[in-house]
């Protein structure tokens, strides 16, 4: 008999969100890469920062409005890594902690690679507050978003009929129960018929 548990319609589904979720997210870690690794003709570059929180306390010392642009870059560098990522590795069943917690882990990873290869890059420092940014804002978006669109593809796979079942994820040998599971007994016997001499 088939079973239909929680989030049956997803996991029916879920190689094609699969699918989509990592092309869009090599897709955009390779813009992010480019954008990041690019080097930049400035007369003059930042010193390198490796004191956690320096650079965000300077700039929410400063107030100023690109001040406050620099630290929402940041949070927005990696913010689509909290959606894409799940999607990609198809985690749209598990707890939310555990998907937040290997975003954040994998922010960190990406980013601070990001961080040490743009050592050998002309016009580009080395700051340890990109990587914390970067990672805060891949788990704000895993925490905030990624419910929301979790819950959105679980409403079109419950709307969307699954191989060899109906509208409601129900195949059509579940309508007709071979015994009576309500009692639990044996299935009726057919009733004998004499035989004519």
């Amino acid at each position: 008999m088939q079973r239909h548990g929680r989030g049956g319609g997803t996991a029916a589904h879920a190689p094609r969100f699969r699918v989509a979720g990592l092309v869009l997210l090599v897709a955009y870690l390779a813009v992010v890469g480019w954008l990041a690794l690019r080097p930049l003709p400035v007369p003059w570059v930042a010193p390198a920062n490796l004191q956690p929180f320096a650079t965000i306390r300077a700039d929410l010392d400063e107030g100023s409005l690109e001040a406050l642009a620099r630290l929402g870059r940041g949070l927005a560098r990696l913010a689509p890594l909290g959606v894409l990522l799940p999607l990609a590795c198809g985690h749209l069943d598990r707890p939310l902690a555990v998907v937040c917690a290997r975003t954040v882990g994998a922010g960190a990873l990406i980013s601070s690679a990001t961080v040490l290869l743009q050592s050998g890059v002309p016009g580009r420092s080395v700051n340890v507050d990109a990587v914390l940014l970067n990672s805060a804002g891949a788990g704000l978006a895993s925490l905030l978003l990624f419910p929301l669109i979790r819950a959105w593809l679980r409403r079109r796979s419950a709307r969307t009929p699954g191989w060899g079942g109906s509208v409601h994820g129900t195949g059509a040998h579940d309508a007709l129960p071979l015994r009576d599971e309500t009692s639990g007994g044996a299935p009726p016997r057919a009733a004998r018929v004499g035989i004519a001499p």
